[in-house]
């Protein structure tokens, strides 16, 4: 299984995964235009994606959805409360297959689960994706308020993380936003700091755990050296010595082959327990 962050950040989120004979979408935030242009960059011819799967209704995670499905065919995954509320994006002619938070649901090779978060959205999941053939497990949670005993459980085991550092506290304490913004954000239904990232990160890991994309980083109140300065450190003192790189808004992520990346750290990753 391979990954890679298209794009994340206030103006748009989306995650590509790719099997042997599968390829999905995590959300699609950015333009129908902007992930057909960055998917190229990555070797990934946009027709072949299968399918989308969105986790909420917000646009910065759904804006291009409908544009890409109609364009491509894509097949689009929501709950109904998430479809209702992105019918402007949507004009009844993509095909949209519906899923319940706590139900598993199969696309090619991959078993997608989504769970439900904590976030300020009509229908909120965050997901974990697992390879069916090879076992590969991605969990994928770019906007929690907080992370829960249920959240820590569904992301538990691992192999590979998109995890959320919004915002450094000091600059979202400073920064332009006004304070009905900053509380929105700070609260628990709000976005994870970079520091909240970094305890919840050690409590995910696990002697697979070989890699973490940090994401949906402010522009405002956040700096790409800041979250993985903070995130890197607790891991690091915790004896962890995966890979770790910070997803931007501009610009797709490597393209991350798993299985290789388990198989480089697995030899000092299992004796760090």
């Amino acid at each position: 299984m391979k990954i890679a962050v298209l794009g994340s950040g206030s103006r748009g989120n989306a995650t590509i995964l790719t099997s042997s004979t599968t390829r999905i979408l995590i959300d699609a935030g950015l333009s129908a235009r902007q992930m057909e242009r960055r998917l190229d960059s990555l070797g990934i011819e946009a027709p072949s994606i299968a399918a989308i799967v969105i986790t909420h209704d917000h646009r910065d995670h759904t804006q291009g959805s409908g544009v890409f499905s109609r364009k491509f065919g894509t097949q689009i995954y929501l709950t109904h409360a998430t479809s209702e509320a992105c019918a402007p994006l949507l004009t009844g002619t993509e095909q949209l297959r519906f899923y319940e938070p706590g139900r598993s649901f199969t696309v090619g090779e991959f078993r997608v689960d989504p769970f439900l978060t904590v976030h300020d959205a009509v229908d909120p999941v965050a997901v974990t994706v697992t390879g069916t053939r090879c076992g590969t497990r991605v969990g994928i949670a770019t906007d929690l308020g907080r992370p829960t005993a249920g959240i820590r459980h569904s992301l538990s085991q691992c192999d590979f993380l998109v995890l959320e550092a919004n915002h450094d506290e000091e600059l979202l304490r400073t920064g332009p936003y006004p304070p009905s913004v900053q509380t929105r954000i700070a609260s628990s239904h709000g976005h994870l700091s970079n520091h909240a990232a970094a305890r919840f990160a050690r409590e995910l890991l696990h002697p697979r755990l070989s890699g973490i994309f940090l994401a949906h980083l402010s522009r405002e109140c956040n700096r790409p050296e800041l979250a993985r300065e903070v995130v890197l450190r607790a891991l690091r003192r915790a004896g962890w010595k995966g890979f770790l790189e910070v997803a931007s808004q501009d610009e797709p992520t490597s393209l991350v082959d798993i299985g290789g990346l388990r198989l480089q750290c697995n030899a000092e990753q299992l004796s760090f327990f």
